[in-house]
């Protein structure tokens, strides 16, 4: 535990914050490199703050990733974010749940074994840009001597195996109006405004349609409209709008088929764009029953390294990018989800004990060979 403890203070007083995707392949990874005696290291600046690390020992198939890019803090930290606190049982620091806790686990369980081991940091995460997992992952189809086939993906989830979660799309649409006065009986269609809100409430009558679907634990369809603007003034048909929404979707459900179905929602001479703006898959995706295999999958490896198995979750993760690359893939690691992006973000000491000795062991049984 002290070990850990000393990783876990020397990683959050290591500015990782993003925004502002200040990122760079000295600070933090100097760090790791120094402590991943033994491994073979390759660092690769992928731009924008977007930093991954390679550290491989000997010739696994099995890969652990955690990413060390934070949320920024906020006025509402009681203390230094970046300055790790004990207290209570709960390590508290920006990044102490979310995961630096991982990584400081994972340079514990590597100074402790011989094995083989692969651990993969990155530092995009939080940018919603997946540049270091996709790099990777590029690479990975083209490897020759380390060609990893399962990868385990650290993210809050209290120390148990998630094998599904939702996918997640966000969109950005326009919509245009003709100007004019309100008081005109074209009003109503006219106004870009208005085409919008009659595209939200078509939107939101299908989510709700949605309830009974199912999927591992998991039911419905998790949708938001995040952002509505446009217009002028009250006595001003609106010219012009912008909607922001974002869905969830269940690992059966097909996000393409629901952009058809949400852009078919709206009228075809008001819409003026529909533009995707990020996408993660489900975990696992395809179809119905390529997902129940590919979850299946998951978890026979996790009761092979003997792993406690939780429910799936509604928060995505990068573990979905290595599932659908052909890995199998789940999600695993200390902490709550409920702390993460919190003001004094903590984890609990049992969590991070749990963790480390957890990848010992896996390590130390020669399992990720």
């Amino acid at each position: 535990m002290s070990k850990t403890l000393k990783h876990l203070e020397a990683l959050v007083g290591f500015d990782t914050r993003n925004p502002p995707r200040r990122i760079g392949t000295g600070g933090i990874f100097d760090y790791l490199r120094e402590h991943l005696d033994g491994f073979d290291v390759q660092v690769t600046d992928h731009g924008a703050g977007a930093v991954s690390m390679l550290a491989v020992r000997g010739n696994p198939r099995r890969v652990f990733n955690v990413h060390l890019d934070t949320v920024p803090s906020s006025q509402a930290w009681s203390a230094d974010p970046l300055t790790l606190r004990v207290e209570d049982e709960r390590a508290i620091g920006l990044g102490a749940c979310d995961i630096k806790g991982a990584a400081a686990g994972l340079l514990t369980a590597a100074s402790m074994t011989g094995g083989d081991a692969a651990f993969l940091f990155s530092t995009d995460e939080e940018a919603n840009d997946a540049r270091c997992i996709a790099a990777f992952l590029k690479r990975n189809a083209q490897a020759g001597r380390h060609g990893f086939s399962e990868a385990i993906i650290a993210e809050p989830t209290q120390c148990e195996a998630v094998l599904a979660h939702r996918g997640i799309s966000s969109v950005l649409m326009k919509f245009r109006g003709v100007a004019g006065h309100a008081s005109g009986a074209n009003a109503m269609q006219a106004s870009a405004l208005h085409q919008a809100i009659r595209w939200g409430g078509r939107a939101l009558d299908h989510v709700e349609a949605q309830a009974h679907q199912r999927f591992g634990g998991l039911t419905g369809l998790r949708y938001n409209i995040g952002r509505v603007e446009g217009g002028i003034k009250a006595n001003m048909i609106a010219p012009s709008a912008e909607l922001r929404f974002g869905f969830r979707p269940l690992p059966s459900m097909s996000i393409d088929g629901l952009h058809e179905t949400f852009r078919g929602f709206a009228d075809a001479e008001a819409l003026d764009s529909y533009e995707e703006t990020f996408r993660g898959p489900s975990l696992p995706g395809g179809d119905v029953a390529d997902a129940e295999r590919k979850r299946l999958e998951a978890r026979d490896l996790a009761d092979e390294l003997g792993l406690p198995i939780g429910n799936a979750v509604d928060f995505w993760t990068e573990a979905s990018l290595f599932s659908a690359a052909g890995l199998t893939a789940f999600v695993y690691g200390p902490g709550d989800i409920a702390q993460a992006h919190t003001a004094d973000e903590w984890v609990e000491l049992a969590q991070l004990q749990r963790y480390t000795e957890s990848i010992v062991r896996i390590l130390d049984t020669g399992a990720s060979a």
